[in-house]
């Protein structure tokens, strides 16, 4: 017996037994699946308390019989207090969400978050938090073709794709054969096998300009190529592709060394190497860190940050 598999059975008697009502034990044994050793194992977890509570909990009543079983939950039902600080994080969790859920999806996201946002507009001055930070997000894509390209992974159904790569100003359209929908670093990807290279490629939402899905089916290949894509939750694939080696200042090393995993220098900086698709990608993954971020190599990288700065510079001039 797991403990995960005891949580998901405790987590369904609660609300079972909470109406404080008499059960009878061979209804809730045929309910949880288990025997009756195993039912009676679980209230008594739900009895044990191993560490003094942060204030007074009234003890839980359980009465039980050679056939009933009935619980007084008087601290079940209390309502759940949350900080501000978590209601705001949840707020945060449901604009995330509603931008990336289907259209069809977001009217009943975006209620529940005007719900709390107007709970937590009421809450008393002194819960006011002086440190929140706020988060705005990018566009993700065309949220249609999202909704189409998972219809299409679901019936293995081929599809046409009008699609504009990073470095060209023009689209091209391809036939595809998407294996997996994935989200990694902030974007939703298409992992697809192409038609014409007959290989498997990761397809950006954003760059994706039209979605057409087509009659013909496909099967699934038989290895995990969504797997073979995704690095460290990353979604990355390149023929050549250049290894980034960049240098963190110690003013935001730590934040970088903690999210990747890394040991910070004895001086507090960070030095870590990034495999690169596409100099864009890298040029804008150092713009976001400003003076912070110094590029040991490749020297092409380096150059195009230091023209990419310049024309900045000229622009506000």
């Amino acid at each position: 017996m797991s403990a995960t598999e005891q949580l998901r059975r405790i987590l369904h008697l609660i609300p079972a037994l909470a109406d404080g009502e008499p059960h009878r034990i061979q209804d809730l044994i045929l309910d949880v699946g288990v025997d009756r050793s195993l039912l009676l194992q679980d209230l008594q977890s739900i009895t044990e308390r191993f560490e003094v509570p942060g204030g007074f909990v009234e003890g839980l009543q359980i009465y039980l019989d050679a056939d009933t079983l009935c619980v007084v939950p008087n601290h079940f039902l209390r309502p759940m207090r949350l900080t501000r600080g978590e209601l705001c994080a949840l707020e945060l969790g449901l604009a995330m969400l509603e931008q990336e859920r289907p259209r069809e999806e977001r009217r009943a996201i975006g209620g529940a978050r005007s719900r709390l946002q107007s709970v937590i507009a009421k809450l008393p001055d002194e819960e006011m938090a002086s440190d929140l930070r706020y988060a705005t997000l990018s566009a993700a894509g065309d949220l249609e073709h999202l909704r189409r390209l998972r219809e299409a992974f679901r019936q293995r159904r081929r599809v046409r794709l009008r699609y504009r790569k990073a470095d060209e100003e023009r689209s091209s359209v391809r036939i595809i054969c998407p294996t997996g929908i994935v989200f990694a670093s902030g974007m939703w990807y298409a992992v697809a096998v192409c038609d014409s290279a007959d290989e498997v490629r990761v397809f950006r939402l954003d760059r994706i300009e039209e979605v057409e899905l087509l009659d013909a089916k496909f099967d699934p290949p038989k290895d995990n190529v969504v797997e073979t894509i995704l690095r460290e939750g990353r979604a990355f694939q390149a023929p050549n592709p250049k290894m980034l080696r960049v240098r963190y200042s110690p003013r935001i090393a730590r934040w970088i060394a903690e999210r990747e995993g890394k040991q910070l220098e004895p001086d507090g900086s960070l030095t870590m190497e990034h495999l690169v698709a596409d100099n864009d990608w890298a040029v804008r993954h150092l713009l976001q860190y400003g003076p912070e971020v110094d590029v040991l190599e490749p020297e092409e990288i380096r150059s195009e940050l230091q023209r990419r700065l310049q024309h900045m510079q000229e622009l506000v001039v």
